[in-house]
């Protein structure tokens, strides 16, 4: 089937972007439906509280996660992109980087672990921590996925997260079925990156080369730290306001309440795959664009800020009237509490979806401090807000907060001059008068 051209648009580049972003959305869509119909099950099975104990590990240690990633994934698309001729260098490289900060974080996690529940008994076992900690080490292997970006190839990513999916569907059910504990769940989850690891190396070993011809480049190393270290710190802070919410509903209300919260969260952000799935898959024209046409380049940021409102505009409405339904039909009533805080919850991924399209702007241009700074404003104003509004409004002040701060983080750069034009763009989607616009010259 021939796709439409759009104007503006190589339409033989626009084709190749967009048939993988469709590899990608199918990867995404075939994962969240199988995640979301499983999700129900588990957290039916298990209760509120065990569910909370279940969520823990994984809030807890993803800003340990996030560190030893190094921010390498993104840059290291970009260097591919750059030199594609220094392959094995700089996937060998950023393999062992992310490998080492792997290993480096588990004892980062005890410490934490420890120093916060002298603080405040923690209600999940240490074990239970430093099980899920372990996915740090198993994601170096993800490296590979930066490989396939870089060349436009998503099916094969599409058809190892697909099958990792299924096949994590099934343990998970046959552990329902058998009546499991918990802890079989906690292994599971540290299971699930083991299977997507493995999945990555063999299309990259059958589809490219050996993963063994990788080489270690220490002056690569310093140049892709020198460069990347913002990107992980940013992570860090993006991993801070997105998932100490989580943290402090525990800390404030128990793993009870946590439970009840950690399915809005699972429910609001299903949905941030479709940025993640579309930022990823046109940042090469992106970048294309900006070294080849400026005009086209504002005119393709443009479009993508106009598509990620429509989307997440689209997603926020239907979920707002749905979510009473969607509790009272797939969780036992002691779940039922989420739905109002779901219909609040899911308005802030219209600014997760501004904030990844911008994000590849920050990224195209350089400005990768710039990106962390304005992460970390929003990590500060959710950790502030949620000391407020947690112990007055409960779950719903932890939704209100992660509302405020993700707005915080993605028009921050209204306030910086060299970026206050993209902001300027994303207002004019958000408000859709570029909507209108295209309508009125039709």
């Amino acid at each position: 089937m021939k796709l439409p051209t759009i104007k503006g648009f190589d339409e033989e580049a626009f084709n190749k972007y967009l048939k993988n972003t469709g590899w990608l959305m199918l990867a995404r869509v075939g994962s969240l439906i199988i995640k979301i119909l499983v999700g129900f099950s588990i957290t039916n099975y298990l209760g509120k509280d065990l569910n909370g104990i279940l969520n823990y590990p994984t809030a807890f240690t993803t800003f340990f996660i996030a560190a030893a990633a190094l921010g390498l994934d993104g840059f290291t698309t970009r260097e591919l992109l750059r030199t594609p001729e220094n392959r094995d260098r700089i996937l060998g490289t950023a393999f062992w980087l992310k490998l080492m900060g792997g290993i480096a974080i588990i004892p980062l996690i005890f410490i934490a672990y420890t120093l916060w529940n002298n603080q405040k008994p923690i209600e999940t076992p240490l074990i239970y921590v430093l099980i899920v900690g372990l996915t740090g080490i198993t994601q170096a292997f993800y490296i590979t996925d930066s490989y396939f970006q870089s060349k436009v190839q998503a099916k094969y990513v599409m058809r190892v997260q697909v099958f990792g999916n299924i096949l994590s569907a099934l343990v998970k059910l046959i552990l329902i079925f058998l009546n499991r504990d918990i802890q079989w769940f906690i292994v599971a989850l540290l299971f699930d990156t083991v299977i997507l690891a493995a999945g990555y190396i063999y299309f990259y070993q059958i589809k490219v080369a050996s993963i063994f011809s990788w080489i270690f480049d220490s002056k690569l190393a310093k140049h892709l730290i020198r460069h990347s270290w913002p990107l992980a710190f940013s992570a860090i802070l993006v991993s801070v306001y997105m998932k100490i919410d989580q943290l402090m509903v525990e800390n404030y209300l128990g793993t009870g309440a946590l439970g009840i919260y950690s399915t809005v969260v699972s429910l609001s952000e299903s949905w941030y795959f479709i940025p993640v799935a579309i930022v990823t898959s046109v940042f090469p024209a992106i970048m294309n664009a900006r070294r080849d046409d400026p005009k086209r380049y504002q005119k393709r940021l443009q479009n993508m800020y106009d598509i990620m409102v429509w989307i997440s505009l689209s997603v926020a409405i239907i979920m707002t009237f749905a979510s009473p339904i969607i509790y009272h039909i797939v969780y036992k009533p002691e779940f039922w509490d989420g739905a109002h805080v779901l219909s609040v919850h899911v308005w802030a991924g219209i600014f997760v979806f501004l904030g990844s399209a911008s994000g590849q702007f920050l990224i195209a241009e350089g400005y990768t401090k710039l990106s962390m700074l304005r992460t970390g404003m929003g990590a500060l104003a959710n950790v502030i807000l949620n000391i407020l509004w947690i112990p007055k409004y409960g779950i719903m002040g932890a939704a209100l907060a992660t509302l405020v701060a993700y707005f915080i983080a993605t028009f921050f750069i209204l306030f910086i001059p060299k970026t206050r034009q993209q902001a300027i763009m994303m207002l004019k989607s958000l408000f859709l008068i570029t909507a209108f616009q295209k309508i009125l010259k039709r």
